[in-house]
């Protein structure tokens, strides 16, 4: 019997076996592929399934866009704090009421502390975008401000709109965000240059930050792709910090720079930035945006809408963005909702603190990279002498910025007791006035005349006519027959 046989590999094979050959080499790739997924289950917990699972990145542009050309911007206008509008104190009050004084078109909403967790679990839940994804991560985190970012672009993708943090106010209405010249249907998104320092570029720790867009303020029409880029970008940067620090994604640490480059400015300019490449096929130099102010008032690339330095980041005192004057100052910043860099460390150098502090001035700068590299050159007299005085220094600043928040608390308290007392003012007054009333009301106003029953008026009593009962005579009875007594005569 001739037998078939197929050299592979230095081995002879014969024609059946060579026949099934493609199904053993496939069941051999499926025992490898669910061996390797257990191993990498077990090496990454974060990746197991179970009460704690985290739901690894899905790919960009999952979600449908639903992109219309031609919608305008919806007319809403929203915001995040921890407590309820009601309970704002003076300072955001005045703030949130610019936004409806100027804006009587829009609606106006604040997420809470107490109502964005529900608010995610609504839009990207199962009965959502189902992004479980998502809701994890925002359930999950710990650090403040990387929820608040990562709420912004979550409330953006759904509702679209204004977005501004709350020490943020409206100098303009948002009608006049986009300027003449551009249709409202070719933009869906505003945004604004905010540090425009390109001198920096290259400049070890300023470097990455000298060149970003404002996040703080923007515009959006809702499913814009920057808002989905930004937000699996936001949760795959989690993912790799917590892979990194082999902690979970509640217990991360991050400084400065990190929480800038993750979610914040940094971040957001990226994403723009890419996604100006995407619709356009050009990377974007920044020579486009840099002293725009100087060219144009606003610069359209693709569908997003670059408005000049001045618009939402005017009086910071750098990247020459002119004050709240200008004619093109939209929005102001407060800056008193930034307390955030306070939990989250930055280089500081034990004599010279940080060069962050120098505002971008170039001399301050300068200074600041010289004194940092003469450092080492110092004596150890030297050197305890300059952190001393850096140390000192600090301690007046601190101080300074405690007695600014004490004075701004008691200034709240005494707001807060002030209102009380008048309103209960105005009620002794009110209950004296009632009290002191006559019993006699009177006279009714118009208002009240319109209401007041009629007066009561009986109905005119007439009696029933007389009728006589019929008569019906008694029946007859003859009296009765009794004879006189007899009595006999008399003789």
């Amino acid at each position: 019997m001739q037998v078939n046989n197929t050299m592979i590999c230095g081995l002879r094979i014969r024609k059946q076996v060579r026949k099934a050959l493609p199904v053993y080499i496939g069941i051999i790739v499926a025992l490898l592929f669910f061996i390797s997924k257990s191993d990498l289950a077990q090496q990454n917990p974060t990746l197991q399934t179970g009460k704690n699972e985290f739901f690894r990145r899905v790919a960009s542009y999952k979600l449908p866009l639903h992109k219309r050309k031609g919608d305008k911007f919806p007319r809403k206008i929203w915001q995040s704090w921890k407590v309820d509008p009601l309970d704002f104190d003076e300072r955001d009050s005045i703030r949130a009421r610019s936004w409806v004084t100027l804006n009587p078109g829009h609606r106006y909403e604040v997420l809470t502390d107490a109502n964005s967790m529900d608010y995610v679990e609504q839009h990207f839940g199962p009965e959502g975008l189902d992004r479980q994804d998502v809701v994890y991560v925002f359930r999950t985190l710990n650090a403040t401000i990387i929820k608040a970012d990562l709420l912004r672009y979550l409330v953006m993708y759904i509702e679209g709109g204004v977005y501004a943090d709350i020490d943020v106010s409206a100098i303009r209405p948002v009608a006049k965000w986009i300027p003449e010249g551009v249709q409202e249907k070719d933009a869906s998104l505003v945004i604004s240059v905010e540090i425009d320092e390109p001198n920096w570029k290259d400049h070890p720790i300023l470097g990455p930050k000298s060149r970003s867009f404002c996040q703080w303020t923007f515009m959006s029409k809702p499913r814009h792709p920057v808002m989905l880029r930004l937000i699996d970008n936001v949760l795959h940067w989690l993912e790799e910090i917590s892979q990194k620090q082999g902690k979970g994604i509640a217990d991360i640490e991050l400084n400065f720079d990190e929480v800038l480059t993750g979610t914040g400015p940094s971040a957001f300019t990226a994403a723009v930035m890419d996604e100006m490449y995407h619709q356009t096929g050009w990377v974007q130099n920044w020579d486009t945006f840099h002293a725009m102010h100087n060219r144009t008032n606003a610069t359209l690339v693709g569908d997003i809408l670059v408005l000049t330095v001045d618009s939402f980041a005017a009086g910071q005192g750098h990247s020459d963005a002119g004050n709240h004057d200008s004619p093109r100052a939209l929005v102001r910043h407060h800056y008193h909702a930034s307390l955030w860099p306070s939990r989250h460390p930055r280089y500081s150098h034990p004599a010279y603190g940080m060069v962050e502090e120098c505002n971008w001035k170039p001399e301050c700068v300068n200074q600041w990279d010289m004194d940092k590299d003469n450092f080492v050159n110092l004596s150890q007299e030297q050197k305890e002498a300059a952190i001393a005085n850096h140390q000192l220094s600090l301690a007046g600043k601190f101080e300074k910025e405690e007695a600014e928040r004490k004075q701004h608390e008691q200034e709240e308290v005494d707001r807060r007791n002030e209102e009380l007392r008048t309103s209960c003012a105005s009620f002794m007054a009110t209950a004296v006035l009632k009290a002191h009333e006559p019993v006699l009301t009177p006279a009714l106003t118009p208002a009240r005349e319109l209401f007041a029953p009629p007066p009561f008026a009986p109905p005119p009593f007439a009696p029933p006519p007389f009728e006589p009962p019929p008569f019906e005579p008694p029946p007859f009875a003859p009296p009765a027959f009794a004879p006189p007594a007899f009595a006999e005569p008399q003789l």
